[in-house]
């Protein structure tokens, strides 16, 4: 067996909605069973998933408050209000910062921006900030990617006499903010068609509202921001991105366009991950470790030579924010192992002084990723008394919903079902810890701290054709709610397998079904060579992609995790040295059994004597518990039947042969009943032999081993059909009729031998069926052992 690395869930939808949309859809019946998966069901709705460019954006007026926004705002322009765009500091945020300001200039506002700094005032409105506002002459703000949570901020600018219009995505808390207008896709009672837009996907729809017709030419900054962030890339979020991308392609934004430079990219081959693994940590990095002003300056600039200079800055911050989210998530784990383990905390909430608070949330999501636990990283201000951070989530355990539990804790925070922020008091954080792993132990089962993989679809290798690889590309752009599709495959063969790349770290092989093959490769998987034997029928987890190499396209499956069900046979017969290969065996799966008491006096077992396990009868073999661990058969048992006894009716997770003994018998002759026919005729001529005198010179003359004829002898002597005095041998008179099973030398010999050539000369695949018959079956007898 292996062990998959994650729990799979697969989806299995009803074959004959799958075959009905493929026949209405004209579409491979593996692309029909993905889109079922993703909620599609009939021609029309795949048509509209498969072409997200031809599709339209619904109304902006459809949200709630929207109307009464664009009014003021309008009143506002015409009268030279000053209007402030107040921001956020991550992708999302400054996006949508430049989104906003770009529809209002167009619209002639005078209007000018604000984010906040992270670390000196933290997430959203402050009043410092809006007071300032208010002394500049602001009468109108306009707050994007935040804003829900502002309760007494805006209550104060209320006072203050200004006009606060909060666009925000965020999840709404129990109390709104009595803002002048609120437009927010989850407010309560909305119907607006979509409720997951990102920050910048609603400042989107406040331009379109603006300007009165789609702002296309502001399409590829809200690619960013909504890919950026990992909201769902399905709906309206999926128009946008799909289309913002084509945008970003052939984008004529000076500060964009830089940045391609500065980190070689191809315009005409940027997708969705150049946004999430490129642009988007550039952007955030100018937010995480200082002010974010510098990314919009990048995303609004119309001068070449600034845009290179605000490039290379963000180029730079990002290394910088690699160098210290390695050094922080180094001592946040460190932390976890040795403080909060996580068989002991379903929640993990760690805190650091001199932590960087604008790199905590990264921190958290690394945590996630290597404990498989919801986690909080929280930067500690002892100075201050308070501690601020980011919280990243697993599946089943709702983020938000749990942190709301917790408000009395939390006079700061926001965010979603996977990821928040909050600050809160010094003194808290311990309070915090012990209520999120109480409320963690209600919700979430053992289960639920394994990590899960959802697998799209099970399909036969014969569905992993080119023509299907093109075909899941279509599903793009890929994200959450829409992720890249992972395909299984279940039982295939090995064809080939074999490491690749430095230290062979890789996987490399071919899987093959029912005459189909696919190309696989496992980046990280090349350990796992050595744990699937070749007679293995293996399940596999992978993105089924196009490879081309060499003008040459191909498709290939790009593996994830690996698992065979059934118990493998891994053949080290032959080995001399077992002591390095038994060390890379996990000591509490592996089972060291010998049947031989004088195996264990062997060198290289000196180390493993402590777990040696002697089977010297088959009601011991039947007796020791096999089922699940790793079985290493040190040496030949003396019969088949108590191989059969140890391995029958259990179910072992693989077996391990080695078999070794100190000499073997193969190559010596076996005398047959020919042997002892003519044997006993020689002793009835003479009546008796000198055997001890001319023992050799028969052998020899006879092309025996004298060893063969000393043990025909000791037979007859057993079976009382001769008497030996002096190392001569006589000849009994009239001896009962009796068969040569009869005599004990003769059936161990036999089993002896019967051993050696089952288990030690036979090759893989015969040993493979000898073993598996065994373990499939009860007794010797039912397992149909056949001489080879």
């Amino acid at each position: 067996m292996l062990q998959a690395k994650t729990r799979w869930e697969v989806g299995r939808p009803d074959e004959q909605i799958v075959q009905r949309l493929a026949e209405e859809a004209s579409l491979a019946p593996l692309l029909a069973r993905l889109l079922i998966c993703r909620g599609v069901r009939t021609a029309a709705e795949a048509a509209a998933f498969l072409h997200p460019l031809r599709q339209p954006f619904h109304d902006p007026f459809l949200l709630d408050g929207m109307e009464r926004a664009i009014q003021r705002l309008r009143r506002a322009i015409e009268a030279g209000e000053r209007i402030l765009v107040y921001g956020d500091y991550d992708a999302d945020g400054v996006c949508s910062t430049s989104v906003m300001m770009s529809a209002l200039k167009e619209a002639g506002a005078s209007v000018e921006f604000y984010i906040p700094n992270r670390f000196t005032e933290g997430y959203g409105p402050n009043m410092a900030a809006f007071r300032a506002a208010k002394e500049r002459g602001v009468s109108v703000i306009v707050t994007v990617d935040n804003g829900i949570a502002a309760v007494n901020e805006i209550a104060a600018a209320n006072e203050w006499g200004l006009d606060v219009i909060v666009t925000d995505h965020h999840e709404p808390g129990p109390v709104l903010p009595k803002a002048y207008a609120i437009i927010h896709p989850k407010k309560q009672g909305s119907t607006y068609p979509f409720r997951d837009l990102a920050g910048v996907g609603v400042a989107f729809k406040v331009a379109h509202a603006l300007l009165g017709r789609v702002p296309h030419h502001l399409l590829d900054l809200v690619a960013i921001g909504t890919i950026a962030d990992l909201v769902p890339l399905v709906g309206e979020n999926r128009i946008l991105a799909a289309q913002g991308l084509e945008a970003l392609r052939e984008t004529k934004r000076a500060g964009l366009r830089a940045l391609w430079r500065q980190c070689r990219i191809d315009a005409a081959a940027l997708n969705e991950q150049t946004v999430g693994f490129v642009i988007a940590p550039r952007l955030n990095a100018a937010g995480r470790l200082g002010g974010a002003d510098p990314a919009v300056a990048l995303l609004m600039t119309d001068d070449e030579d600034e845009a290179a200079q605000l490039a290379a800055e963000m180029d730079e911050l990002n290394r910088e924010r690699q160098q210290l989210v390695a050094q922080i998530a180094d001592e946040a784990a460190e932390m976890v192992r040795r403080q909060f383990p996580p068989e002991e905390h379903r929640v993990l909430v760690v805190a650091g002084e001199g932590w960087n608070a604008g790199v905590v949330g990264i921190v958290a999501s690394k945590l996630v990723e290597q404990f498989y636990r919801p986690a909080v990283v929280l930067a500690v201000d002892r100075e201050k008394g308070i501690a601020k951070g980011s919280a990243r989530s697993i599946h089943g355990f709702d983020l938000f919903a749990s942190l709301s539990r917790c408000r009395d804790l939390l006079p700061h925070f926001g965010g979603h079902p996977m990821a928040a922020g909050m600050t809160l008091a010094l003194d808290d954080v311990e309070p915090l810890r012990r209520r999120l792993n109480a409320i963690a132990a209600e919700t979430l089962s053992d289960d639920d701290l394994t990590p899960l993989t959802f697998i799209d679809a099970s399909c036969s290798v014969a569905e992993l054709t080119l023509d299907a690889a093109r075909g899941l590309e279509r599903l793009a752009p890929f994200g959450v709610g829409n992720p890249r599709p992972l395909v299984l495959i279940e039982g295939a063969s090995v064809e080939t397998m074999r490491r690749v790349g430095a230290n062979g770290a890789h996987m490399k092989a071919v899987f093959a079904q029912e005459g189909a093959s696919v190309d696989a490769i496992g980046f990280g998987l090349g350990p796992l060579c050595e744990e699937i034997a070749p007679g293995a029928r293996v399940s596999a987890v992978g993105e089924l992609s196009v490879n081309e190499w060499n003008g040459l396209a191909k498709a290939q499956l790009s593996l994830c995790d690996l698992a065979v069900s059934h118990c493998q046979l891994f053949d080290i017969r032959g080995c001399r040295d077992v002591r390095p290969f038994l060390e890379r065996l996990p000591k509490e799966k592996r089972l060291l059994v010998m049947f031989r008491q004088g195996t264990g006096a062997r060198p290289d077992l000196a180390s493993f004597r402590g777990e040696l396990r002697c089977v010297l009868t088959d009601e011991e073999a039947g007796a020791l518990e096999i089922s699940g661990r790793y079985v290493v058969l040190l040496d030949l048992p003396p019969t088949l039947g108590r191989l059969a006894a140890l391995l029958g009716g259990k179910e072992p997770a693989r077996i391990y042969a080695l078999f070794a003994q100190p000499e073997a018998r193969f190559f010596r002759t076996f005398p047959t009943r020919d042997h002892f026919k003519w044997f006993y005729a020689l002793l009835h001529k003479y009546r008796s032999f000198p055997l001890a005198e001319r023992g050799g010179q028969l052998a020899r003359a006879r092309g025996w081993t004298e060893e063969t004829v000393h043990f025909m002898a000791k037979v007859f002597l057993e079976l009382e059909f001769i008497t030996e005095q002096n190392g001569v041998i006589s000849l009994v008179r009239a001896p009962a009729k009796r068969d040569l099973h009869e005599s004990p030398t003769y059936r161990r010999w036999r089993d002896e031998l019967e051993v050696e050539q089952q288990l030690l000369y036979s090759t893989y695949e015969q040993l493979n069926r000898c073993l598996l018959d065994m373990t499939r079956s009860q007794t010797h007898e039912e397992a149909n052992v056949q001489w080879i």
